[in-house]
């Protein structure tokens, strides 16, 4: 069996309409992904053309559809064009946009699906990231709302959503994802709608793009203007949605997912749920000590990484440091009650970051690392004797040897540090 492969599109793509939230037109276009670049939202209507990473940690909205931002840019009701991208196993692509707000068209998937199918796909000379599911991940919420993730070979998702109304009641289904069964059994699903919630909607700046064009309408005694395409269209749809809000992981996803009331909210916490599981899970290294010393000029005791778990070349890493009673600063800090200098676990997460920039640079073993300075500094929780700790980089800015990273620190699934940190790469 071959193995698999990052995959982007073989050329670009446009399509055009309206948001329907905010009612303006928008021009959106999928080009090719260089490989790891993952997904990217280029807002350019904005000065410098600013992008947004389509990840977890740049999501700032989740009502009625999901928002992402990076500093003042934002781009909203993304889940559509990521659940059409997700489906097709697209790793890699850059989607230029020329407002804030993703095209509704039909309020379904299935344009932007078939736009990625007109267009085709390239496979690129990398293995992707997955998330493989290896014990039970759940997580809960409001309404009877809840969520379990188990280990599956592929993605298989079993819903039930519950509406008190007569046209939607209780629906339930189970769907395997591939690019086929979501062409055909889910991406021609609508969003849709309540008409007595249009008045407050509007008074809130929401569903001002809205209309029968483009959205299921109920009405009091049932579905106005028109015909379903599926009995269940509101489940159906409630998934696409869920396979949209999953892809910010970034990541594929091996695992059957039991949905009960899905909601975008509800749906990033499961994602951040998994990226968990995954960063606890994942403790196989793929560089040693060894190797890391080759890139690193720290030794005994100021070598604070063991080990490396994952890597994205120009774009993340994680590491691990375990962190053991025979820890020389324990002598001095705190004794009888040891607990790792706050200053040690930032130092530790630096030089994590430092093997992702010393790949960024030719011949690596004549470069040294110089941090810069440290913004929006954290300490979350005690670090103690037996924690391991899994720091995880995400590179957000690379300019002529200068570049910013944002860094976390986490024991147990529960973050015990972050920071952002600027560093410039110089000679030996």
């Amino acid at each position: 069996m071959t193995e698999p492969r990052q995959r982007t599109i073989r050329k670009d793509v446009s399509l055009a309409g309206m948001g329907i939230h905010s009612g303006e037109s928008a021009t959106i276009t999928l080009r090719p992904g260089d490989v790891n670049t993952g997904i990217r939202f280029r807002r350019l209507d904005l000065d410098g053309c600013p992008e947004i990473p389509a990840t977890l940690s740049h999501v700032v909205g989740t009502e009625l559809g999901t928002s992402l931002a990076n500093g003042d840019a934002q781009v909203n009701t993304v889940e559509h064009v990521m659940a059409a991208l997700a489906a097709a196993q697209v790793d890699n692509a850059i989607i230029d946009l020329d407002g804030q707000e993703v095209p509704i068209r039909d309020g379904s998937f299935q344009d932007y699906v078939h736009a990625l199918r007109d267009v085709g796909f390239k496979s690129q000379e990398v293995k992707p990231r997955v998330v493989c599911v290896k014990t039970r991940v759940t997580t809960t919420g409001g309404d009877g709302q809840s969520y379990s993730a188990t280990t599956n070979r592929g993605l298989t998702v079993v819903a039930s959503i519950d509406f008190e109304h007569s046209a939607i009641g209780r629906q339930s289904g189970e769907f395997s994802i591939d690019l086929e069964s979501f062409e055909t059994e889910l991406a021609s699903a609508r969003t849709f709608g309540f008409k007595k919630d249009e008045e407050e909607l509007h008074d809130r700046g929401l569903a001002l793009g809205a209309s029968l064009d483009n959205t299921v309408v109920l009405g009091q005694d049932g579905v106005m203007g028109g015909k379903l395409r599926f009995p269940n269209e509101f489940l159906r749809h409630k998934v696409g949605d869920l396979i949209g809000d999953l892809a910010l992981l970034g990541a594929r996803i091996e695992a059957r997912i039991v949905a009960e009331r899905p909601s975008h909210a509800g749906n990033i916490e499961l994602a951040k749920a998994l990226q968990a599981h995954a960063r606890d899970t994942n403790r196989e290294a793929i560089v040693d000590t060894a190797k890391i010393m080759q890139y690193l000029p720290h030794r005994y005791p100021m070598l604070l990484v063991d080990r490396i778990t994952e890597y994205e070349a120009g774009k993340r890493i994680v590491g691990i440091k375990n962190v053991t009673i025979n820890e020389p600063f324990f002598q001095g800090h705190y004794p009888g009650h040891p607990i790792m200098p706050g200053v040690l676990i930032i130092e530790a997460m630096a030089q994590v970051g430092g093997l992702l920039l010393m790949e960024e640079v030719e011949k690596h073993e004549d470069k040294v690392v110089y941090f810069m300075s440290l913004d929006r500094v954290k300490w979350r929780k005690p670090v103690t004797p037996g924690d391991t700790i899994v720091f995880e980089l995400e590179l957000l800015q690379f300019r002529r040897q200068v570049c910013k990273l944002k860094g976390q620190g986490f024991v147990e699934g529960t973050l015990v540090a972050e920071a952002e940190m600027m560093a410039t790469i110089v000679d030996r």
